[in-house]
C-alpha cells in the first residue's frame, strides 16, 4: 500500500507537469527554452539545498552525483517536451510522449531480462487502447505536426531512459540532484542559441514545476522505481495522461464526457491488472522451475 500511495503521488506530481507547461505556453509570451531553463534551473537549486541540509547535520559537504546518461536525458526529456507542445495538441502529444515512454521502457526490460509476465502484458495493451481511445481526435482530424512529434518522441526517449537508469539509484535524492544540476547548463545553452521571454506568470510556473513536481517529484520516482521494475513502471505512468487530462478539465470549468469517464476506467484498469502481483501459485510455480 505504501508503495502504491508513493507511485500514485509521483504520478500526481508528473500529471502537473504537463498542466504547469500548458498553461505557460498559452499565453504565448513564454517561450518553451525560457520555461525548459527556469525549470531546470530551480529544480537544481532547490535539491542542491535540500541535499545540502540534510549533509550539514552530518559533518561534510556536498559534492553534486555525477551521472551523465542521467543529466542528459533529463535534459533531452524536458527541452523535447517543452518545445513540442508549442505545436502539438495537448492530447495527442501526451499520446506520443507515454506511448513512447511504455515502449523504451518495455525494450529495457527484455534487454535487462526482467521478467514481464502475461498479465502485465495484457494491461499493458489494455491501459494503451484506453489511452489512445481517450487522446486521439474525433473523427479522424490532422495529422500531428511532424517536428511536434519528433520532438515529443525524442522526450519520451530521454524519459524512458532516466527511468531506466533510477532503477538502480541508491541515494535518490542525490543522484536526482546531480541530475539536474549538471543538467541545467545545457539547458541555459539551448535558451543562448535560440532566445526567448517569460511572463511573471510563466516565470512562476517554471519554477514550481522545477522545484517541486519536477525536482521532488523526480526524487521520488527515483525511490519507487527499484521496487517498480521497468515494466511495472512504465504501465503506471499510463495514468498521467489521463490524471492531466482530468486537471485541464477542472481548471477549465469543462464537463466530464462518457467518452473519457470510459477510456479512463480502461487506463486505470489496465494499471491494476498490470500492478498486481503474481498469484501464489505463480510464485510456487517459479521456485520449482
Amino acid at each position: 500500500m505504501r508503495l502504491f500511495l508513493l507511485t500514485a503521488l509521483t504520478m500526481l506530481a508528473f500529471a502537473a507537469n504537463s498542466i504547469l507547461n500548458r498553461m505557460a505556453l498559452e499565453d504565448g509570451a513564454t517561450g518553451p527554452a525560457a520555461f525548459a531553463a527556469i525549470r531546470l534551473v530551480s529544480g537544481a537549486l532547490c535539491l542542491w539545498a535540500l541535499v545540502a541540509w540534510r549533509s550539514s547535520g552530518r559533518g561534510g559537504g556536498w559534492r553534486p552525483m555525477w551521472q551523465p546518461g542521467g543529466a542528459a536525458s533529463l535534459a533531452l526529456y524536458v527541452l523535447g517536451f517543452s518545445f513540442a507542445y508549442v505545436s502539438l495538441q495537448a492530447g495527442v502529444g501526451a499520446l506520443i510522449l507515454f506511448g513512447g515512454v511504455q515502449i523504451t521502457m518495455f525494450a529495457g526490460a527484455l534487454i535487462l531480462r526482467e521478467s514481464v509476465p502475461a498479465r502485465r502484458w495484457a494491461g499493458a495493451a489494455l491501459a494503451f487502447g484506453g489511452l489512445v481511445w481517450l487522446l486521439w481526435p474525433a473523427g479522424g482530424g490532422a495529422a500531428p505536426d511532424p517536428v511536434g512529434a519528433a520532438l515529443m518522441a525524442a522526450a519520451a526517449l530521454g524519459w524512458g531512459i532516466y527511468s531506466l537508469l533510477g532503477r538502480g539509484a541508491t541515494n535518490p535524492l542525490r543522484a536526482t540532484a546531480g541530475n539536474f544540476v549538471f543538467a541545467a547548463p545545457l539547458g541555459l545553452l539551448v535558451l543562448a542559441v535560440l532566445p526567448d521571454s517569460a511572463t511573471a506568470q510563466g516565470v512562476i510556473l517554471a519554477v514550481i514545476s522545477g522545484a517541486v513536481t519536477s525536482g521532488c517529484g523526480y526524487a521520488l520516482w527515483y525511490a519507487v522505481l527499484p521496487r517498480l521494475g521497468a515494466a511495472r513502471a512504465a504501465v503506471a505512468q499510463l495514468c498521467v495522461p489521463v490524471i492531466a487530462a482530468a486537471g485541464g478539465l477542472l481548471l477549465l470549468g469543462e464537463g466530464i464526457s462518457l467518452r473519457f469517464a470510459m477510456a479512463s476506467a480502461l487506463v486505470l484498469g489496465g494499471v491494476l491488472l498490470a500492478s498486481l502481483p503474481p498469484s501464489r501459485k505463480a510464485q510456487v510455480l517459479g521456485k520449482d522451475a
